[in-house]
């Protein structure tokens, strides 16, 4: 694609990497195919492609943003399937972050939608503060089908039934390997939402990494990936989060060395892994690098190890949901379904697999309409195959997907957790006379 951005906004390390991936992009449409909201809505401007030409001329014109434009962008997931589709290589999600951030920068929302975007990035990031609206949310919960607002009765209707203490183990803490030799010195990402949500899943992350010959630390100082305000176009907060994380980990490194980050929400490993761009042209530049560098999936990682069953899972079918940032954002597809195998139980997954479930870190919350038929057409996908158990490896897909279905929707670690010796899955329970 010709580009014709003036040499002093080539000076600007966003436009410069954004006109390099516009003229990456040599208008193939393949990205239509693949991406989840032209396949429901049928408008080229809610293709990749078309998104690409509306950002092209917002960027490259340096124009005020107009509704037209916001809406067709406001619409895109992120899920990256573009990405894995693409035959030239577009790195498309650096061009949307870049657009999403001079739209935060230059265009004026309705006031409501300004007040959501606030009150999201004023909580989500911050566990405590996500626990106590979500305890105010649930006392709500009874009135939401009168209450206004689609986004306001779709934020009520994701809020977990039982709301969760804080999991000891997500302090500041070093766990020692349950192996006389240990293998490796990891840190675990704690993350924010998620330690909120579903304390279960770091819980059994601990515990299996232990088993496998591990000294897990709890790094003080980690917090939120930055990836929930990242990719609401706050760039300034995403980077203000992301920072504490660098010089956490990086101060771990410096001391007492590790061998790996290890991240069990697929959403944030995509946003960790890309930190060596995020701070390409700032102080922290190598230091986002060698982070970057160490962060890995969790099951990226364990796939390294001898994982030997102990627990008769034969009668179990699981299907798995491969989440987008895992699949299409680190590229990582085989190695969950490789471990689950390995663990015992028998594993699917459900037709068109790479589309998104519609959960997309806020998005559910922003675009409901939108993201209630993917999640319908998901579950529908996953139920085809009859399983006993959903597992995912992204929280966000785990809270969208088990809001649509009875079936029981668990972490892939904690699957691999229980299989090796660990407790079963509390969400499992209804499941004790198949095993």
């Amino acid at each position: 694609m010709q580009t014709n951005f003036s040499p002093e906004q080539l000076r600007n390390p966003d436009f410069k990497r954004s006109n390099e991936v516009l003229r990456s992009c040599v208008h193939c449409g393949f990205c239509t195919a693949t991406c989840p909201t032209y396949k429901i809505l049928g408008d080229e401007l809610d293709s990749p492609r078309g998104r690409i030409y509306l950002m092209k001329d917002m960027l490259e014109n340096e124009r005020t943003p107009d509704l037209q434009t916001v809406k067709h962008i406001d619409r895109c997931l992120s899920c990256l399937s573009c990405m894995t589709t693409c035959p030239s290589g577009v790195h498309y999600m650096h061009l949307i972050d870049h657009a999403r951030s001079y739209i935060n920068k230059n265009y004026k929302r309705p006031a409501a939608d300004r007040y959501l975007r606030w009150l999201l990035a004023l909580i989500l990031p911050f566990p405590a503060r996500f626990r106590f609206s979500l305890i105010l949310a649930k006392l709500a919960k009874p009135i939401s089908p009168v209450l206004p607002g689609k986004r306001l009765r779709a934020m009520l209707a994701l809020a977990p039934k039982k709301i969760l203490p804080p999991s000891l183990n997500d302090d500041p803490q070093v766990f020692l390997s349950q192996k006389p030799e240990v293998k490796k010195r990891v840190a675990l990402m704690t993350g924010c939402a998620q330690k909120v949500l579903d304390t279960d899943i770091n819980d059994a992350t601990i515990r299996i990494l232990r088993r496998m010959g591990c000294e897990v630390v709890i790094v003080k100082g980690q917090g939120c990936c930055g990836a929930l305000t990242h990719h609401m176009g706050d760039t300034d907060k995403a980077l203000q989060l992301a920072r504490a994380n660098i010089e956490a980990w990086n101060n771990e490194i410096e001391f007492n060395g590790l061998d790996a980050i290890i991240i069990n929400t697929s959403g944030c490993g995509t946003t960790v892994k890309d930190y060596g761009h995020m701070f390409e042209d700032t102080d922290l530049a190598a230091t986002a690098l060698k982070v970057s560098a160490l962060a890995k999936d969790i099951s990226e990682f364990l796939v390294e190890f001898d994982l030997t069953p102990i627990l008769s899972s034969n009668n179990l079918n699981v299907v798995y949901h491969s989440a987008c940032s895992l699949q299409h954002g680190q590229q990582i597809k085989q190695s969950p379904i490789k471990l689950l195998e390995r663990a015992g139980f028998k594993v699917s997954q459900p037709s068109d697999a790479h589309i998104c479930c519609g959960s997309a870190g806020t998005y559910n919350l922003l675009q409901p309409d939108i993201s209630n038929t993917l999640k319908k057409l998901k579950v529908k996908k996953i139920e085809e195959k009859s399983p006993n158990i959903i597992a995912a490896g992204n929280i966000g897909c785990m809270i969208q997907i088990s809001s649509g279905t009875d079936i029981p929707v668990v972490h892939t670690v904690e699957l691999l957790d229980w299989a090796t010796g660990g407790p079963k899955p509390p969400k499992l329970s209804t499941l004790q006379d198949m095993v």
